[in-house]
């Protein structure tokens, strides 16, 4: 029989040597991460393809890398379609140029069916990743682009703004709001395709008959509604409205969430410095980083940033209820039925 004294004798040689052992497993980890520090470094450079167009908290976090490491940042930075094509054309002849790339989700599940993705390894600030986002062998959720409303203060009274995504179907904003084409892959497709699946297709028809304008311009469209040709633009991402502080528009974020599109970062087949590309990786989800990306207004995908904003603005949108993202399967789907709807 076992005494109570001997139970918690029990139990405590036990926790003593559960920490020990989770100790010796964490300074294991952490030596072999200062050999990819070390091998990182001997690499000499890292290979960094992305679509940040030049955005200020890219080159902010870039900065940091270079500083913190020694290791300098080779860039390709391009739209979206245009970095898909380069890696295909890398890959497909096998003259291997990028290391990791950061780019849409359904883009990097495309590239692991062309075999141009490889694993990634133990990269150690994947444990702060936040829910919803996870990581996998392949890929690793680096931010989002969050897609909410964007208003003109003068034209819309606080009292009218939309609350819910519902509210846009009210016939007083018929031949007024302004969207994003949805019959090609954006905004206006993310939007299209989450609330399909969230509010079904005769949400979608009453939309249809609000006789919307159409735009292909993210930044001019948000412009648009600044200058009073909408009150309303129901594709804006939340970082493009960083740029607008000043003129008389509000970023409206629906209590039923936003949409957003996840971006990933992921180690290329063949990369040249595999372990510099891991190490910038992990850098993109350090908490200064994050909070960079934050205070630009972009979607963050780890803990604890919240808490180190004090801009209300960064505050609202780091905390924004995530409606949902397009799944992969579901891309075509939606694409054609966009086309057949919107014609």
């Amino acid at each position: 029989m076992v005494t109570a004294y001997s139970r918690a004798g029990t139990f405590a040689a036990f926790a003593t040597f559960a920490m020990v052992g989770a100790s010796t497993v964490a300074h294991a980890q952490s030596d072999d991460w200062t050999k990819v520090i070390e091998a990182a470094k001997k690499e000499g450079s890292v290979s960094v393809y992305h679509a940040q167009l030049g955005a200020p908290h890219w080159k902010t976090v870039v900065k940091a890398f270079q500083d913190k490491y020694g290791i300098p940042v080779q860039e390709f930075d391009a739209r979206a379609s245009e970095l898909t094509e380069r890696i295909r054309v890398e890959q497909t002849s096998s003259h291997f140029v990028a290391d990791v790339e950061f780019h849409g989700d359904s883009s990097i599940i495309q590239q692991r069916q062309t075999d141009f993705i490889a694993e990634h390894g133990d990269i150690p600030n994947i444990a702060n990743l936040r829910p919803p986002f996870v990581s996998d062998k392949w890929a690793v959720p680096a931010w989002v682009q969050v897609v909410c409303m964007l208003v003109n203060t003068s034209m819309v009274k606080p009292e009218d703004e939309p609350r819910e995504w519902k509210d846009i179907l009210d016939p007083r904003w018929k031949g007024k709001i302004l969207t994003d084409d949805m019959r090609a892959p954006g905004s206006g497709q993310t939007i299209f395709a989450v609330l399909h699946k969230t509010y079904g297709e005769g949400f979608l028809d009453q939309l249809l008959a609000q006789n919307m304008g159409v735009g292909r311009d993210l930044q001019d469209d948000s412009r648009r509604v600044a200058r009073g040709e909408y009150p309303i633009f129901i594709n804006q991402i939340v970082a493009f409205a960083s740029p607008l502080k000043g003129l008389p528009v509000k970023v409206v974020t629906p209590s039923d969430g936003c949409p957003f599109t996840p971006i990933q970062g992921a180690i290329l087949k063949g990369a040249p410095h595999p372990n510099a590309g891991r190490l910038f990786i992990n850098h993109l989800l350090d908490k200064e980083s994050q909070t960079t990306y934050a205070k630009a207004w972009m979607g963050t995908v780890t803990q604890g940033v919240v808490e180190s904003l004090d801009d209300p603005d960064a505050r609202r949108f780091a905390q924004v209820k995530l409606m949902g993202s397009i799944p992969f399967a579901d891309r075509e789907a939606m694409l054609k039925r966009a086309t057949e709807m919107f014609k």
